[in-house]
Parts: structure tokens; sequence; C-alpha cells
């Protein structure tokens, strides 16, 4: 017996051919899209990152530039800390010193004496300073020669050469 035979076959099999090159169609051409939506995202995430790391080393930038000037304030405030410490030493040293001599040696306390009346005058009243020296006085004009202050005159008028004393050698 013999098949029958269907007048439809061939047209079915020409649709079928048909719906598969179509559908091969869209599938290659939204392979194409994926492929394209793909590149461009990753264009766009590699601009973006690019874009960041360069804000990153600006930031970065700027920060270690700040950094570096509270750094540098912070020695500044160190440097003059230390200044004012060597400096207060030197004063209280000084001061010892010229104290210890008006109070070992009697012709530098007479000598202070003098130099006040010859300064004030004659009639000056010369009173011996509790730490040493003296100080002098006549109506409206007062002379301090006392330990201290004759030391603190003598660190003033070396004003800034004082400086030499903590500047390396």
């Amino acid at each position: 017996m013999t098949a029958p035979v269907d007048a439809l076959s061939p047209v079915r099999a020409a649709l079928l051919r048909a719906a598969r090159v179509s559908a091969d169609a869209v599938r290659d051409r939204a392979e194409a899209d994926a492929q394209e939506t793909l590149r461009s995202a990753r264009a766009t995430a590699e601009a973006v990152l690019a874009r960041a790391r360069d804000l990153g080393r600006a930031d970065g930038a700027a920060e270690a530039a700040r950094e570096r000037v509270r750094a540098v304030q912070d020695a500044w405030t160190a440097e003059l800390a230390a200044r004012a410490e060597v400096h207060a030493a030197l004063r209280a040293a000084v001061r010892a010193g010229v104290r210890r001599e008006l109070t070992e040696d009697a012709s530098v306390r007479s000598c202070c004496a003098e130099a006040a009346r010859r300064l004030l005058g004659p009639q000056a009243r010369v009173t011996a300073a509790s730490e040493g020296g003296v100080t002098a006085e006549v109506p409206g004009r007062r002379i301090d020669l006392s330990a201290d202050a004759l030391a603190d005159r003598a660190l003033d008028r070396l004003g800034v050469r004082a400086e030499t004393l903590w500047e390396p050698a």
C-alpha cells in the first residue's frame, strides 16, 4: 500500500524553512545587539572607573598637601616651643649667674650703687634689691639695677643674636 500523499507537506516544509531562517536572523540580530550593549556598557564602565581614579588621585594629592601643611605647622609649633624653653632656661641661668656674682662680689654691688647715683644724681635713694643688686629713686624717676633686671636687659640686648644659640653649627 502506498502512503497517502499530503499535498500541504511541501508548503509546510517551505514555511518551516522560512521560519527557521527568520528565527536565525532574529537571533543573530539579538546577539549582535547584546554584543553592542556589552561593548557600550564596558566602555562606559571604563570611563567611569578612569574618572574615579583621576578624582581619587586629585583628592589624595589635595589631602597629602593639607597633611604636609599640617606637618610643617606642627614642626614650627614644636620648634617655637623648644626655642621658648631654651630661652627661658637661658634667662634662668643668666639670672642665677648674675645673682651669684652680686652675692659673692661686694665690689660689683658697689658698682651698681655708684652707677645708680651717676644716673639719677647724688640725692638718689639707693636700696638693696632682695635678689641682689640695687634699685634707686628720685622724685619722678626710678632705676632698677637688680640682678634679674640686669640679666633681662643683657638678654634683651642680644635680640635676634640669641637665636644663634639654637641654630645648627
